[in-house]
């Protein structure tokens, strides 16, 4: 893995086209919206990209790695060379057979972490995982319909605004996705429910690109349970619609949360594939 000066991410482009999953998250480090990092596997001819978001999303891609890349790989993904500094979630292209050296890179891992000694609870944090991502197709009919019966609250809706971009705080938030507040201002989007003056629930766009719009939420722990993410979702969405954009939903199988609520509101399943936890060791 050789790391990619950003003015030759272009490089990853054509082959990222290619990959048949929600890859908006790496388009946008790809075309320098928001930080990140690339990887090849050389940088004449670059046919290996592993793109890395700086909320820690990661998508490995392109040809099968060789020899060199595939050993720096796994001290990377392990973090034996200490080289990342978060926790890391990783999806490979499912049209190549990377989860297949992952999925190997993690018995090697886990098995030697078994063997070390370690006390139970130290090798749970340490362990890579292996989870499940969905992606969801968007149904306007199934959403209108559902639409109908959503929860009515007389709390207001409100659009983010730059303060708010600010001081919002939580593990899905606007401020993790976009450069800054006149960023978000200029191209992104979020809808606000305020309880008590302040937010109880928020949907924004984590990501924009061409006609597509990936939808993130946030509720405050208090507020779950209430129905506020499916008002401001419905906001958001309706947004779209007005805008003609394609509104994108993903989220890991074992979210049951977000699993169901992207139903609630018109998106269907199309699409699952291997999600890696990659630990800081």
């Amino acid at each position: 893995m050789i790391e990619l000066e950003n003015k030759y991410y272009y490089k990853a482009l054509p082959l990222l086209r290619q990959v048949e999953i929600n890859t908006m998250f790496a388009e946008v480090v790809l075309n320098h919206d928001i930080s990140g990092s690339v990887y090849v596997d050389c940088l004449d001819n670059p046919r290996t990209f592993y793109v890395v978001h700086s909320y820690g999303m990661s998508l490995l891609f392109g040809d099968l790695g060789n020899e060199a890349f595939m050993d720096k790989l796994y001290h990377y993904v392990t973090n034996q060379s200490a080289t990342r500094h978060q926790v890391e979630w990783l999806q490979t292209d499912p049209a190549g057979r990377w989860s297949e050296v992952m999925d190997s890179m993690l018995l090697t891992y886990n098995g030697q972490l078994e063997k070390s000694g370690l006390l139970p609870e130290e090798i749970e944090r340490k362990s890579m995982l292996r989870n499940t991502r969905v992606n969801f197709s968007f149904h306007r009919d199934a959403y209108l319909e559902s639409k109908q019966n959503f929860p009515k609250h007389g709390e207001p809706i409100i659009c983010v605004t730059k303060e708010q971009f600010l001081t919002q705080t939580g593990s899905v938030i606007p401020s993790f996705f976009w450069r800054d507040e006149e960023h978000f201002a200029k191209e992104g989007v979020g809808y606000s429910l305020l309880r008590d003056r302040k937010i109880a629930s928020t949907s924004f766009s984590s990501c924009r690109t061409g006609n597509q719009l990936e939808i993130g939420i946030e509720t405050a722990e208090a507020h779950r349970g209430k129905g506020y993410a499916v008002s401001v979702c419905s906001a958001l969405i309706d947004y779209c619609l007005e805008h003609e954009l394609e509104p994108v939903w993903a989220c890991r199988l074992e979210n049951q949360g977000s699993y169901y609520l992207a139903q609630k509101l018109g998106f269907r399943p199309t699409v699952t594939l291997p999600y890696y936890r990659l630990p800081l060791g």
